[in-house]
């Protein structure tokens, strides 16, 4: 039987101590590998496109700035990384754009060791990660912006599908657990897009579990 492959994380922090600290505790758990470093928002985007990392953990305030950029960017990469913001700051004018861009994760920087480890292995698997503070912003943006009426158009395989995003499941895994391929995941995650008015599986996955699709049978 084929080992597992590790998880290959990048770091991106301009403070050169924060990503010695993540290294070593990351290096250190089972199935994890740190493949390399970057220590501003251009230098991660080149960085994750020469090592196609499975999972970026990136600062989002740096000297030069971009770094809501260099997740979009990230994120535009085949295969596409997951990000996971780390930082100090979670207002709504930092955590919004972040999640805009795309990144999947949102851990405050005094959290725990083992809560960054958790949202590294959470994202890879294609869940959603957001800090309680990030989470309330971002949960009422999608109640403000996005009426439930849409959700009327939904067929019943895609509330089926917008179920299981909220469960945090990546295509594979949807694909799977509704015996189809995920090439028609990948269409049936398209349509629920449209119909909600929503530009991700990061704001499909919120609006998921705030209007309880998780809960559905």
């Amino acid at each position: 039987m084929t080992p597992t492959e590790p998880i290959r994380v990048l770091v991106v922090d301009d403070h050169p101590i924060v990503r010695q600290g993540l290294r070593s505790f990351l290096s250190s758990r089972a199935g994890i590998e740190v493949v390399g470093e970057a220590g501003d928002a251009e230098e991660g985007v080149a960085e994750a496109s020469r090592l196609l990392p499975d999972v970026v953990l990136m600062d989002l305030v740096m000297p030069g700035g971009g770094a809501v950029e260099a997740i979009a960017a990230i994120g535009a990469l085949s295969p596409a990384p997951r990000v996971v913001v780390l930082t100090s700051f979670s207002s709504d004018d930092q955590v919004l754009p972040a999640v805009r861009s795309g990144a999947s994760g949102y851990v405050m920087k005094d959290a725990p060791p083992a809560e960054v480890e958790a949202a590294v292995r959470a994202v890879h698997r294609g869940g959603v990660v957001l800090a309680p503070q990030a989470a309330s912003m971002v949960m009422g943006e999608v109640n403000r912006g996005h009426a439930a009426p849409g959700v009327a158009e939904l067929t019943r395989r895609e509330r089926d599908v917008l179920g299981l995003l909220a469960r945090g499941l990546s295509n594979r895994e949807l694909a799977e657990a509704l015996f189809v391929s995920e090439k028609t995941v990948k269409t049936h995650v398209s349509s629920i897009l449209s119909k909600l008015g929503l530009a991700d599986r990061t704001q499909a996955a919120l609006f998921a579990v705030r209007h309880g699709f998780g809960d559905e049978s």
